[in-house]
């Protein structure tokens, strides 16, 4: 799955993902954590948390899942190797400004020195494809400068894809 494959998570990784817009996804990025890793889904909701467990489950997957709202995640400092934020169902681009930097601001703080944050988000269609098919979930939002101004550094984007963009950033060591 592309996702997976973005995310360049592997056996024995400690992975946050923030927001859940789709349960089949996190369940692929977390299924590669392995038993020796740890899966965490941040959702800010109970519909969230239902896709996630749903989308845990039909994938035999173990998913330590929580509700909490994205700019105070209830997880230690520095205790995660990768995070991911989905932002295909508009977490981030939905979000008041001073909520996106809070969130951001967060997700440094519990991504151990080298972490990886990776932002899933929608893109836009061209072209006579647009008329016949929807993008995923909200609208696009550009998380790279947001990224950059709250200490992310290395903020790239790693491929756009099948309607969806994965955009890095890497925690300063």
């Amino acid at each position: 799955m592309l996702a997976v494959g973005m995310t360049g998570i592997k056996m024995g990784d400690r992975l946050a993902q923030i927001g859940c817009g789709h349960g089949g996804r996190l369940a692929a990025i977390a299924s590669k954590v392995g038993l020796s890793g740890r899966a965490v889904a941040i959702v800010p909701d109970e519909v969230s948390a239902a896709r996630a467990q749903k989308g845990a489950a039909r994938a035999g997957v173990l998913v330590e899942v929580d509700v909490a709202p994205p700019m105070r995640l209830p997880v230690e400092e520095n205790a995660f190797d990768v995070a991911v934020i989905d932002n295909t169902d508009g977490l981030l681009s939905n979000a008041a400004r001073d909520d996106r930097a809070g969130t951001i601001r967060e997700v440094l703080r519990i991504l151990r020195p080298g972490g990886r944050l990776i932002v899933v988000g929608a893109t836009t269609q061209g072209g006579i494809r647009a008329l016949f098919t929807r993008a995923p979930g909200g609208p696009p939002f550009d998380a790279g400068p947001c990224l950059l101004a709250e200490g992310f550094k290395t903020v790239r984007i790693l491929a756009e894809r099948d309607g969806l963009q994965f955009l890095e950033g890497v925690k300063p060591r």
